[in-house]
């Protein structure tokens, strides 16, 4: 269902772009590079948070990690990251598989800037095994995510 509901989102949103299923996992960093022929930080990685009460998202190049003293300063409390099963019931995606499109639900979506060093990223598409290419500005203007510096 996961991986149908970014299809959807993409037929509905952007119709040039294109889920990639492979037959390879890519539901790590260095998979999904792997996969793809791409560094590991053109890896789009999409980390599911706690920001005090409300689920948001945040998508990092592949690398890199959150910040504590930046996300603190930016929302005044550390980051909480979800466990697996939260996970799938707030973005309807499992771990390895999360990104930022077909979401049951709207969710607050923050988009790092490291993202911006890459004329294409590719994150997931709902699957462990799917992926999208996307330019970072574009990836951030379907999903009306907002530009942050999260991470270290």
């Amino acid at each position: 269902m996961s991986l149908e509901s970014v299809r959807q989102f993409f037929l509905d949103h952007a119709p040039d772009l294109t889920v990639i299923v492979t037959e390879a996992s890519s539901a790590t960093v260095a998979l999904a590079a792997e996969v793809h022929g791409v560094e590991p930080d053109q890896i789009a990685k999409t980390i599911c948070v706690r920001i005090g009460e409300e689920v948001a998202l945040v998508v990092t190049a592949g690398t890199k990690r959150l910040d504590n003293r930046k996300f603190k300063d930016r929302f005044g409390t550390k980051p909480r990251m979800l466990d697996a099963d939260a996970v799938v019931e707030s973005t309807s995606h499992p771990v390895g598989g999360v990104c930022p499109f077909g979401l049951p639900l709207p969710l607050k979506v923050y988009c790092d800037q490291s993202l911006r060093a890459f004329e294409e990223v590719l994150p997931a598409g709902g699957a462990t095994n799917a992926a999208v290419r996307i330019s970072p500005v574009r990836l951030a203007d379907l999903v009306k995510g907002e530009w942050v510096d999260l991470c270290q």
